[in-house]
């Protein structure tokens, strides 16, 4: 499996992003004061299979954590991810 390649948050287009050899992978947000809802994950098909979603899951919410704010997965992948990475659960806002 190759290596994964860094994330990195782009405020200016509120999403977190990693280039792949076949385009970049996102993971788009919205953020609402202090909350900030996860709202599509999108990697481009080759690149598939290769962990990049989870590593973007994972800076979104070690990006929530380290400011403060709370998250809402609004996102099919991310809710599932974190379903696997409960150890983030705290950083969830309550419903």
């Amino acid at each position: 499996m190759p290596a994964v390649p860094a994330v990195r948050h782009n405020a200016a287009e509120n999403q977190f992003e990693s280039p792949t050899a076949h385009g970049v992978a996102r993971l788009r947000y919205v953020r609402r004061g202090d909350v900030i809802d996860l709202t599509h994950t999108s990697v481009p098909q080759d690149a598939e299979g290769q962990g990049i979603g989870s590593q973007l899951a994972r800076a979104a919410f070690e990006h929530a954590k380290a400011k403060g704010l709370k998250v809402v997965p609004s996102c099919p992948f991310v809710h599932a991810w974190l379903q696997k990475n409960p150890d983030f659960a705290d950083v969830v806002a309550s419903s």
